[in-house]
């Protein structure tokens, strides 16, 4: 399936490692021409390196800039003045109990998850309006529909995505821009891989038996019962971003294994 893509300018926020990384590779793959971002000049001219050993011929650069902030943003917008695909994949997590959730973490978990796609939406949003095409995809989390009750403040700001995704998608209706929501389950990332790798010490276990157990008493509602991979999300993502999914906008769109139990 072409979906289009080529010749198009895309933007994946916290695209040096994981969902973003992959999404990143596979719009390239498309033929759009890529700007990765990271916060350090390092992780993102290594994350360059491997979308153009992946995909030969890629056009893809970067922007070092920490987009959970305002002057990061404006840093990304004045660097990459304007795109037709904006996928705010910016996102933290961390497993804290909510009595131990101090105001400043809540603050930096809206400022990176909710504040980073504000920002810059807003920035492209009039030129995608302008030029009658445009696509903008929220990475948010399966967890915004299960609260996971041991990161409140991780589901509430993910939460707050999918309110933020509806509403500009509305906004923009009969424009020829599209906004929608990716909702992703437990994912093989960096950081969960490196959680489970602490967890599997901890406990003197290997990292199958903390994924088998996770998903046995933390997430047993899974259907695959495994962590997805970063490509299965890419696949929606990129999907999303293209020319066939015209008609597909105002969404939520699960790729969470089966995790949260509907069928809407």
């Amino acid at each position: 399936m072409d979906l289009g893509l080529k010749g198009k300018r895309a933007l994946v926020t916290g695209s040096t490692a994981g969902i973003g990384l992959a999404a990143a590779r596979a719009l390239a793959a498309e033929g759009a021409h890529v700007t990765v971002n990271g916060r350090t000049e390092a992780r993102v001219a290594e994350a360059v390196r491997q979308i153009q050993a992946a995909v030969p011929g890629a056009a893809v650069d970067g922007v070092a800039a920490d987009v959970g902030t305002a002057a990061g943003c404006a840093e990304v917008a004045r660097r990459v003045p304007a795109v037709d695909v904006l996928v705010n994949n910016l996102g933290i997590f961390e497993v804290l109990p909510f009595a131990e959730i101090p105001d400043a973490e809540w603050m930096r978990f809206f400022e990176s998850n909710v504040l980073s796609g504000v920002r810059l939406s807003r920035a492209y949003v009039e030129g995608m309006r302008k030029g009658g095409w445009g696509r903008i995809v929220f990475v948010s989390s399966a967890s915004a529909l299960q609260i996971p009750t041991e990161m409140i403040h991780y589901g509430a700001t993910k939460a707050a995505q999918l309110a933020l995704a509806r509403g500009l998608a509305e906004t923009l209706a009969g424009t020829g821009v599209t906004v929608n929501s990716v909702l992703p389950g437990p994912t093989a990332t960096e950081g969960l891989t490196g959680f489970v790798a602490g967890q599997a010490e901890q406990r003197g276990v290997d990292a199958a038996t903390v994924e088998r157990d996770f998903f046995q008493n933390a997430r047993p509602s899974s259907i695959v019962q495994r962590f997805l991979t970063t490509d299965e999300i890419a696949s929606l993502i990129t999907y999303l971003c293209g020319e066939p999914a015209s008609g597909t906008t105002g969404a939520a769109l699960r790729v969470d294994g089966g995790v949260v139990r509907a069928i809407a």
